[in-house]
């Protein structure tokens, strides 16, 4: 191993660094920012970290364990086990942290004998010498003999390789170019369903090894296909690297070549006939739809967008996705009653567990700034909660926004997901929630609590859904504190 190859070994991505300290990548990133902790093409020193967060206690597990509960009870994922990644895999980990421990140990011995060398041709030179040599070689080797002497690394420091070492070994580091966005392979997840839950949008349709829309060029590292697959690649394309990602998993740590959605341009037209898994009463006009895909064929959808839904009854209806795009198999729809709305009232009526619900969709651009650095406000009335709960499950999913802040403007009765919001509050460091009872607020009184609470707003993104008066008060008074347009997104929901 050579010098510069043992410097890239000992640095670590953000978002291996995150996982490490029990953060999100946008406190890194403000540290970064700040000053507070450097970085080398991006990543950082596992001592540059330590200095960064001396308080971190490594010898737990709360802050995976706080990753594992946010990702399985907060964004409602299915319930799932935890599983080993497979006995090839694991081996052949195992086999390359055995390697890397060796090279390592090598280049420690050689280290030692260079540093040894260098100590006696200073005594050498020391003897040969005058005095002025003696005063100089005296201290440099005082010095030399202390630094070897010192106990390295810290105990914090250890504890940092050590838990790296544990969690290369159960996980697997993604890199995706030309975007360079990173994710984690746990278990026996594909690629594919590594990168969803992640929050990163990539380009499917089959998630069945059929259709090779998930193809991708392995750059560097090693994949092992968990699934069978029918796609035929072309020689060129096998020669290359390419992968389906629905059907691999990561052996090693990867560098994937792989287009990424832009935006809601992107994604085709779906027709999925979906079946009722759950119907669940939030109150006595309020119902939380839970729909569930073919495994064959999922919905893709970015966080925030709605489709059509059509029951057995021919009544039909456009409304936002209430759930995350990382589990695109269950689908939720937050449904109120109205005694004029065929589908509603179907639903509150006549739809059981089981029944087959049409979706068709996506629609609508109402989506986060995937680039976007900034924290970000959510402004909810009413029903508009179901698009933004979306867009905050997409957020914690992709882990990359400093803070979050959610305001609810809702009835009494219409915080229908109360306890929710107040989980996604416990369980972060950085998610605020405020619920504000419509009666007594007006519509710019909500707006002048969020700008009290918030000194300065140009360094948020704004998401506001609601009825389109509420929206045209939201967008006017931005407008006269001249906050920047680009930085606010809209969506209207009646």
């Amino acid at each position: 191993m050579s010098d510069q190859e043992s410097n890239v070994a000992q640095l670590l991505s953000l978002s291996r660094a995150a996982r490490l300290v029990g953060v999100s990548r946008g406190a890194l990133q403000k540290k970064i920012k700040n000053g507070e902790l450097p970085t080398f093409e991006g990543m950082v020193k596992p001592e540059d970290l330590v200095r960064a967060y001396p308080d971190t206690q490594l010898e737990d597990n709360t802050a995976l364990e706080r990753f594992s509960r946010i990702k399985d009870e907060a964004f409602n994922l299915r319930v799932r086990e935890r599983l080993l990644p497979e006995p090839e895999v694991l081996v052949e980990r195992l086999a390359g942290l055995g390697r890397e421990l060796a090279q390592t140990k090598a280049l420690v011995e050689r280290y030692k004998t260079v540093t040894e060398w260098l100590y006696d041709k200073f005594s050498e030179f020391e003897k040969s010498g005058g005095r002025e040599i003696m005063g100089v070689m005296g201290p440099l080797k005082l010095w030399l003999r202390h630094e070897l002497e010192k106990e390295t690394p810290s105990d914090y420091l250890q504890s940092y390789l050590v838990k790296d070492s544990f969690l290369r070994l159960m996980t697997a580091h993604i890199r995706l170019l030309p975007g360079r966005r990173e994710f984690f392979v746990e278990g026996s997840d594909t690629i594919l369903d590594a990168a969803l839950r992640a929050g990163i949008s990539l380009p499917y349709r089959c998630s069945n090894g059929i259709c090779g829309l998930c193809k991708a060029k392995v750059v560097s590292g090693k994949t092992l296909p968990v699934r069978h697959s029918d796609y035929s690649f072309s020689e060129v394309e096998k020669n290359q690297g390419y992968v389906l990602l629905c059907s691999h998993t990561a052996v090693s740590d990867l560098e994937i070549e792989a287009a990424v959605i832009g935006g809601a341009q992107d994604i085709p037209e779906q027709q999925i006939a979906a079946r009722v898994k759950k119907i669940e009463r939030l109150g006595e006009n309020m119902a939380l739809l839970h729909l569930q895909t073919p495994r064959t064929k999922r919905l893709q959808f970015l966080a925030g967008q709605s489709v059509l839904l059509e029951t057995g009854n021919g009544a039909e209806a456009e409304l936002p996705v209430a759930s995350c795009p990382c589990d695109d198999r269950n689908l939720q729809f937050h449904i109120q009653r109205f005694s004029d709305n065929r589908l509603s009232d179907y639903v509150f009526r006549k739809l059981k567990n089981g029944d087959i619900v049409t979706l068709t969709g996506p629609k609508g651009e109402f989506a986060l700034h995937e680039d976007s650095t900034h924290s970000q406000i959510y402004l909810a009335y009413d029903t508009g909660f179901a698009p933004i709960k979306s867009l905050i499950e997409n957020a914690m999913a992709r882990d990359v926004a400093d803070t979050m802040h959610l305001y609810w403007v809702a009835g009494k009765e219409g915080h229908y997901l109360n306890n929710l919001c107040r989980a996604w509050t416990d369980a972060l460091d950085n998610f605020q929630y405020t619920p504000v009872v419509a009666e007594t607020a007006e519509a710019t009184q909500v707006l002048e609590q969020i700008q009290a609470d918030h000194a300065d707003l140009s360094g948020y993104d704004i998401y506001v859904a609601g009825p389109a008066s509420c929206l045209t008060v939201v967008k006017e008074f931005l407008r006269n504190i001249n906050f920047p347009e680009n930085q606010l997104v809209m969506t209207r929901v009646e």
